[in-house]
């Protein structure tokens, strides 16, 4: 059996805070505004993990409300997301991610996002996919207003 969930999530930049996307800290002046670390790469993970296994979102689970949560590393938040996914028996497939930023250039740091998924879905790092675009300055992305994530993961019911 297979399941199919897609993530998306938005950040606006902020002065003070550091730049962490898909687990990895990337120097540029300003980061990304969230009650956690802001991750937007693996907030969007999460997020279409949950949707595959019909959980909701990282909100119902870790909600901006609760200070337990502020400034939570987001590898946190994936490793327990993955821990319920695995919990109903599913493994991954693959998981296809896309960042949206005008700046900072995301290709040196790529790779290291893929291993750091990797490590925290469990996988190999072949079943990672990510890749940036811009959005040819239109939008709130191109304005450098923000990042944004989607992903979309496939898992299947384990064997074990």
């Amino acid at each position: 059996m297979f399941r199919v969930g897609q993530g998306f999530d938005v950040h606006e930049f902020a002065e003070g805070r550091p730049l962490i996307i898909g687990g990895i800290r990337i120097p540029h002046e300003r980061g990304l505004i969230g009650h956690s670390d802001a991750d937007v790469l693996l907030h969007t993970v999460a997020d279409a993990c949950l949707g595959a296994i019909g959980e909701g979102d990282i909100g119902r689970h870790f909600p901006d409300t609760d200070m337990a949560n502020k400034d939570l590393d987001s590898a946190r938040l994936l490793a327990y997301v993955w821990q319920l996914v695995k919990e109903k028996g599913y493994k991954l497939m693959n998981v296809d991610c896309t960042i949206m930023a005008q700046k900072p250039k995301m290709a040196p740091y790529i790779e290291a996002m893929r291993e750091r998924i990797a490590e925290l879905l469990e996988a190999d790092k072949e079943q990672v996919n990510v890749k940036a675009t811009t959005t040819e300055r239109l939008g709130f992305v191109g304005r450098e207003e923000g990042i944004a994530s989607q992903a979309v993961v496939l898992i299947t019911k384990s064997n074990d």
